[in-house]
Order: structure tokens, then C-alpha cells, then sequence
């Protein structure tokens, strides 16, 4: 039986049919499907961690238990979990373990492009790169078996055009291999020193062993053709071949580590070689390594997606610099993303512009409060960073403390703000920190974390109250405001930032896509003097049509904000028409 599916339900899918009963991840895209799917599975218990570090050793420890695990999470989730990930390497596992990196060329929403494959090779894991939905499914029982054979974790590197495109995957039954028995070994498992160098030695054997391997892996063929030799791996494989129908191709599936022999071997039945792959050149540093003559970024850009156009226009049969290629098909006008209307953030990114404050941002919804007319964010640059970056600021330039707050929402505070607030609180510093609370994880979907009262199954929990966790954390300044008061986040922004001790400010509102929509307000176009005041709110659903406001009701979620700025009182809250 096959079925129409996405990368990262075809993911979930391989994850349920090879017996993975251990499922874990923080959510992020391109990634956050893979969990969504798999939780939706008999027998596999799946959880959103606090962030990927935690969800990583989650899966550890229930490889050390003797299951199969799966763990997922984007591409600069891996940079959180890279410290367990790295002496994981070292230990190896009990039940097999694969980690799910997506990565994000073309950062369709994500702050960087960097491409995972180096960390996998850093790592010294294997590594397997699906290129579509059925490769994406079958190489998770791969890797799990891998992960067995040769006691390590193992990498499944997807991309966001993997993760996100579907196609038919055929379908087969669940396996449910015996959990494995958990035997204590302190000198496999406890990595002080001396154990750790014993394992180095076995991490090198090992790497040996998989090179070997590497030479017969299944999943690396050659495609037959003419004396155009094409190395390809991923997505892009789908690319070279539409670009180069005729092309001998051999396609990687395993790209840590490569064949070398296999790939000499290919190198003496062609006349030239070209390496198609996205990102960086991970392929053609290898190969060069190994004496081959190969094209590849001199051809194909490093930056952003690559497709056929992309590919064929790159290629110096068909002329065109990278550059030029890596405009192919931008005709389209761009649209970038807004904040949603009724946006909960809104009032407060208004408030802060307004003041002309520096705004230490973070990774969310409230991040596209840097677009005009708002223009309230100073930075972003990963998660949890505003609020180490706001006492970083303040300690070397002591006269702003006054002037510069912490942007963060709710569930990147529990992921990694704890520790930024209590080094403000241990270092003695007066920083303001804003928790935009909406109560979800709204920018990739609406999952839940630790202050939702809710777990990924559905089941009730916990609910931790912010309040209490950051008076905890030992901050004594608390105010808790509603971000669709002006008046009042003004008030406490204004009261907070001048206080000599560090102060949260907790702007708490459901994201308007959770709730039902208020009345729409209407604008008594005789009062209404074009001023365009309403309009520096940045919302969707306002416009100015013959110098005069109009309110989109069908978008309109009847936030008020606009009636709050209108200087002439022309918009009427809470009494328009909504169809």
C-alpha cells in the first residue's frame, strides 16, 4: 500500500515501522512534523523536551535502556545539543539511536544556513541523506540498524525541501524488535578521563570499520549514463538529474563517511565531474582530497537552495556565473512575513519603538518586530541570547541599562532564558526582561512547552508558572501586563527599566489564532484625518484608502490597538461589521 506523505511524516512513519518506541525533540522548522506524526503512532512514546540538548540526552538515556530512539530538531537545534552529541560519539548506545538534523537552505526561517554534514564528520557518526519521501522513511530503519551494528549514534540529515515536498511512500508493517537489557559499564558509559581515552581508541576503530562499510552501503549508487560524471546527494540528486538527464551520476546515500575507493573507482568511467550539492562544499573538499580532478562552487552557488534551474543555468555548458544562477526564477515580487493581526506582540514592539529603546531580540514570532513600521528590534541571534546580551550591554556601557530591555517569548525562556536571568541576577545587574507570554510555541505551529499545562500526547501536566519561576531564579521586581493595554506596558516598561535591580515584565495574552476573534472596530470616516497614525501599529488589517483608515474585518481579530493610537478617536472600538 503506498500513501502521499511529506519527508517528516515519511520520517515518522520509518521511525514507527522499524520499532522506535522512544521519540524526542524540541520543535523546530523544518523539523516539527516529524514528532507531530510520529506522537499519532501506537507504542511509540514521543515528548517535546525544554530544548534539544535535554531532548537529546532524553533519548539517550532510553537508548541506555535498551529501545529504539528517535530524535529530532532543525539544524541549530544541534548547536544546543552538540555537547552530549559529541562524548555520545565516544559511549556509543544500547538501543539504536538516530538524530534528525533539518537543515534550512535558503533560511526560509531560520538565522543561519549552516550545513550539518561537517558536524556529523566533526562528530565522527555515520550519516545518511535521504533524497525523497520513500529514501526518507527507509533510511531510519538503516540507520537504526547501523546505529546497532556499529554502536554509535547515527545522523538522518534532511533539508527543508526534503522535510516539506511529498511523494509516494510505500507502506509496511511495524517491527518490534526486543528492547535490548541494560548491563552497567561504567567504562563504556562514565567518561572521566581515563575512560574516555580507552573510548577514543574504540571511536577510531570504529571509524575504520564504517569506512569499510562505507565501500558496500546500499544506498550509494551509480546511475549509468554518458562520460558526464555527476556526485550528488539529498535533494539535490533530484536536481542534477532533471539539470543532466544523460549524466553518469553516483548518488550518496551515506555522505559520513564517503566510499574512497568507490569513488575513484566512479572517477576512471567518466571524463569530467561535477559535485551538485547545496551549502557549503563538503563533497568537493573530500573529494579533491582524495586527488580527483572535480567541479563544483566555482559552478554552483554556496548560498541559498539550489534547484534545476538553479543548476542547469550554473552549469558552464549553459553559461552563467553563480550569482546569476542563484537569481533564477526571483521574478516574483517578495512577501515578506508580518505579524499576524491581533498579534499579542504588536503592543508591546509599538510600546518599545515608540520609546526608542534597544531591544535585545530572540528567536519567535515577535523576532518580525525589526520590519517597518515597528522597527523595535536590535538583535536576534539565537535562542535564549537577549537576555545574556542585555547585561552584556549593560556592563560595558553602564548609561544604557536604563534604555535597553530583553525581548523573549515564553517557550524560548524555558528552552534557554533561565540561565541568562539568573547570571543577571548572580552578576548584580538591572537588566529588564520582557516575557512576551502567548502561551504556546507559536512560531512553528502552536506546540506545547513546560508553562502549557499540556505534553505532546495530549496529556495534562505540569503547568510551571512564570511568576513563580522567575522569582525563584530571584528577581523581586515582577509586573504582569496585558500587551493589548498600551497604556499599562507603557506604564511598567517605563517604571521597570528605570528600577536599580533587575525586573521581568511578563506581557501575558493567548496568540490570537488560539482564540476567537473580538468585535471589529470602525472608523467614522468624517473624524478620520489620514494621519496615519494606526498604521505605524505594522497590522495587516489596517489601510489607508483616499487618506482614509480602513479596517479589513475579515482579518481584523479586534485587538483594540488601533483604537488606542487613533488620535482623533475616528476608530470605534469593538462595534464594525465582521462577515
Amino acid at each position: 500500500m503506498k500513501e502521499l506523505l511529506s519527508g517528516n511524516a515519511a520520517i515518522a512513519r520509518g521511525a514507527f515501522e522499524a520499532g522506535v518506541t522512544v521519540a524526542t525533540g524540541y520543535p523546530g522548522t523544518p523539523s516539527t512534523e516529524i514528532l507531530e506524526n510520529l506522537a499519532r503512532y501506537p507504542g511509540v512514546y514521543a515528548q517535546w523536551s525544554p530544548n534539544e540538548k535535554v531532548a537529546l540526552e532524553v533519548g539517550v538515556g532510553a537508548s541506555l535502556a535498551g529501545a529504539r530512539v528517535l530524535v529530532a530538531m532543525k539544524h541549530v537545534g544541534v548547536n544546543v545539543a552538540a555537547d552530549p552529541l559529541m562524548t555520545l560519539a565516544y559511549t556509543g548506545v544500547n538501543g539504536g539511536l538516530v538524530l534528525v538534523s533539518a537543515d534550512d537552505p535558503g533560511m526560509h526561517s531560520s538565522q543561519n544556513e549552516q550545513d550539518n554534514r561537517y558536524l556529523a564528520r566533526m562528530a565522527g557518526i555515520p550519516m545518511l541523506e535521504p533524497s525523497d519521501s520513500q529514501e526518507a522513511k527507509d533510511m531510519v530503519g538503516l540507520a537504526l540498524d547501523l546505529s546497532e551494528t556499529f554502536d554509535t549514534p547515527v545522523m538522518l540529515r534532511t533539508t527543508t525541501r526534503i522535510s516539506h515536498s511529498q511523494g509516494l511512500v510505500e507502506l509496511g508493517a511495524r517491527r518490534e524488535p526486543a528492547r535490548r537489557p541494560y548491563r552497567k559499564d561504567a567504562a563504556k558509559y562514565v567518561m572521566v578521563p581515563a575512560h574516555a581515552r580507552k573510548r577514543r581508541l574504540a571511536w577510531l576503530e570504529r571509524q575504520e570499520a564504517l569506512r569499510r562499510y562505507a565501500e558496500e552501503c546500499p544506498v550509494n549508487v551509480i546511475i549509468e549514463g554518458d562520460d558526464l560524471g555527476i556526485v550528488t546527494s539529498g535533494v539535490a540528486y533530484q536536481y542534477a538529474r532533471e539539470a543532466f538527464p544523460g549524466a553518469t551520476v553516483l548518488k550518496l546515500g551515506l555522505t559520513n563517511p564517503l566510499p574512497a575507493e568507490l569513488l575513484r573507482r566512479f572517477a576512471t568511467r567518466v571524463r569530467r565531474i561535477l559535485v551538485v550539492e547545496e551549502l557549503e562544499p563538503y563533497l568537493e573538499e573530500q573529494l579533491r582530497a582524495l586527488g580527483l580532478t572535480v567541479e563544483g562552487k566555482t559552478i554552483f552557488p554556496r548560498h541559498g537552495e539550489l534547484d534545476p534551474v538553479v543548476v542547469a543555468r550554473a552549469n558552464r555548458y549553459n553559461a552563467g556565473p553563480p550569482e546569476a544562477a542563484a537569481q533564477a526564477g526571483e521574478a516574483l515580487p517578495a512577501r515578506p512575513p508580518v505579524l499576524c493581526p491581533g498579534c499579542p506582540h504588536r503592543g508591546v514592539l509599538y510600546v518599545l519603538s515608540r520609546l526608542k529603546l534597544t531591544v535585545m531580540g530572540d528567536i519567535g514570532c515577535y523576532t518580525l518586530g525589526v520590519q517597518p513600521p515597528l522597527a523595535a528590534m536590535d538583535s536576534c541571534l539565537c535562542m535564549g541570547a537577549s537576555i545574556g546580551m542585555a547585561l552584556g550591554m549593560e556592563k560595558a556601557a553602564p548609561d544604557m541599562a536604563t534604555r535597553t530591555v530583553a525581548v523573549i517569548g515564553d517557550s524560548t525562556f524555558f528552552h534557554s532564558g533561565l540561565t541568562g536571568l539568573l547570571d543577571i541576577v548572580y552578576n548584580r545587574g538591572r537588566s529588564t526582561v520582557i516575557i512576551l507570554d502567548n502561551g504556546t510555541t507559536a512560531m512553528t505551529g502552536h506546540q506545547d512547552h513546560p508553562g502549557t499545562g499540556r505534553t505532546l500526547l495530549g496529556d495534562e501536566a505540569p503547568r510551571l508558572d512564570l511568576e513563580q519561576v522567575v522569582r525563584g531564579l530571584g528577581v523581586r521586581r515582577v509586573v504582569v501586563v496585558d500587551p493589548y493595554d498600551l497604556a499599562a506596558v507603557r506604564k511598567a516598561v517605563r517604571q521597570e527599566t528605570a528600577a536599580p535591580e533587575p525586573s521581568v515584565i511578563i506581557a501575558r495574552r493567548p496568540c490570537s489564532l488560539t482564540v476567537p476573534p473580538g468585535p471589529a472596530p470602525r472608523v467614522d470616516q468624517a473624524a478620520c484625518t489620514g494621519c496615519g497614525n494606526c498604521l505605524r501599529l505594522g497590522c495587516p488589517a489596517l489601510a489607508l484608502v483616499e487618506k482614509v483608515a480602513v479596517i479589513d474585518a475579515e482579518l481584523c481579530r479586534g485587538c483594540g490597538l488601533c483604537s488606542q493610537v487613533c488620535r482623533t478617536g475616528a476608530i470605534k472600538e469593538g462595534d464594525g461589521d465582521r462577515a
